[in-house]
């Protein structure tokens, strides 16, 4: 696997503080992604903080969580932005909110129709799938994504 690049660190100073990826916001996921092949890949550590029950991830943090990676997995695989128009997320057994327990997330692409694309993403604790979903995303032109979006590539890190 390899580490994508934040495209979005550049605009710290210009006001990014994405809920989901950006590494500053104080209340945020901080999440980052891999490529591994046709996928993209997260590992995030729950905290307590993002309980919705005793000791359980609440389903709107794991939905934020689903929604990013695909969103990443647009902005890397197709370098685009893009917009979600449908979230439909199958909650399967609890996940647990301890720190201990990491998430992976995993996000492949289902099937692309014209300017929307279909994405599947799983959510792993364990070893074993806890949730799944199916996205749909809009996918703005190049010109728009640069335009209105201010997109930025999505690279892969150096190797060391």
């Amino acid at each position: 696997m390899k580490k994508i690049r934040n495209p979005w660190i550049p605009l710290l100073d210009e006001g990014y503080n994405c809920f989901a990826c950006a590494p500053t916001n104080p209340f945020g996921l901080k999440m980052e992604f891999w490529e591994d092949g046709d996928e993209l890949v997260s590992i995030w550590r729950p905290n307590p903080n993002y309980e919705g029950w005793l000791g359980t991830l609440h389903g709107g943090i794991q939905s934020t969580l689903i929604d990013e990676i695909g969103g990443w997995w647009i902005g890397r695989k197709l370098q685009l932005s893009a917009m979600t128009t449908n979230l439909n997320v199958k909650f399967r057994k609890p996940v647990s909110s301890s720190e201990t327990e990491p998430i992976e997330l995993r996000c492949r692409l289902k099937e692309q129709k014209r300017a929307f694309a279909i994405m599947e993403v799983t959510l792993s604790q364990g070893g074993e799938v806890r949730t799944s979903a199916e996205l749909t995303y809009y996918c703005f032109s190049k010109e728009v994504s640069d335009r209105d979006f201010r997109f930025q590539p999505f690279e892969l890190e150096e190797e060391a």
